[in-house]
């Protein structure tokens, strides 16, 4: 990546990767959805997406949520958690947040539910699932889906499901990764079949910079992208990942 190109020029970059890797996949372009992911990234850095229409960010630490709400409250942002989420948390994600797409417990589930009761709100969420064998990988395990989603679907009505996210193994072996991604595509078609009262199961949220072609080519109807739009964070992920006490 060229360090001098403006993010307007990397957003066009990825766009088109987008544009590109649905038309391979013979899918419409339109139906994939770019989830820009700011974690660690400053005040500026994010009101330069916003100048180019962009107003939904995802970040890994529900700290970082809280520390840019106010700063950024006059950009109408739309906070989206995708990091692990500590149940002791919950109360600054059901007040700041308008999705979550981490969920992965009941006790989190639960926690999510009696604040959001709280705070009168309401709040869309993804199921993460563990499609990987890396311990570092959190996740819901796949065969506990179907349950988890009636659990959530009958007794906590402040959580609306929409669908699942997951994060592929991390290897340069390209037959491994697409393996996570139609994993998470099954399950999902699983889960819809079963027509949850509630639940509407439509959405894929999986790919990042490195792997998104690999993730659209599997049904991937939201890629989540932090490097390729922000640049080189100066840490690697491991540092941000997961969330700490």
């Amino acid at each position: 990546m060229n360090d001098q190109s403006t993010f307007s020029q990397r957003l066009s970059a990825v766009q088109q990767r987008i544009h590109n890797a649905a038309v391979a996949a013979g899918r419409d372009p339109n139906s994939i959805t770019l989830l820009p992911v700011s974690k660690t990234f400053d005040e500026a850095a994010i009101r330069e997406a916003v100048a180019t229409g962009l107003h939904r960010f995802g970040e890994n630490k529900v700290q970082e949520i809280v520390a840019k709400y106010q700063p950024l409250k006059d950009c109408n942002i739309e906070w989206v958690m995708i990091g692990h989420l500590q149940s002791n948390k919950a109360r600054d994600v059901a007040r700041y947040a308008t999705e979550i797409q981490s969920l992965d417990r009941l006790s989190l589930a639960r926690a999510l539910e009696r604040r959001l009761q709280n705070e009168g709100r309401s709040l869309d969420a993804l199921v993460q699932v563990k499609t990987s064998p890396e311990p570092s990988k959190y996740g819901l395990d796949p065969a506990d889906l179907p349950e988890f989603v009636r659990e959530v679907a009958r007794s906590m009505p402040s959580l609306r499901i929409k669908g699942l996210m997951t994060m592929a193994i991390n290897e340069r072996n390209d037959e491994a990764v697409r393996a996570c991604f139609r994993t998470l595509r099954t399950l999902r078609d699983e889960v819809r079949d079963l027509a949850i009262d509630g639940v509407e199961m439509e959405r894929l949220s999986m790919g990042m910079s490195g792997d998104m072609e690999l993730a659209i080519a599997e049904g991937a109807t939201e890629v989540r992208i932090g490097t390729a739009l922000f640049g080189q964070r100066p840490y690697g992920d491991a540092y941000y990942w997961p969330e700490t006490p």
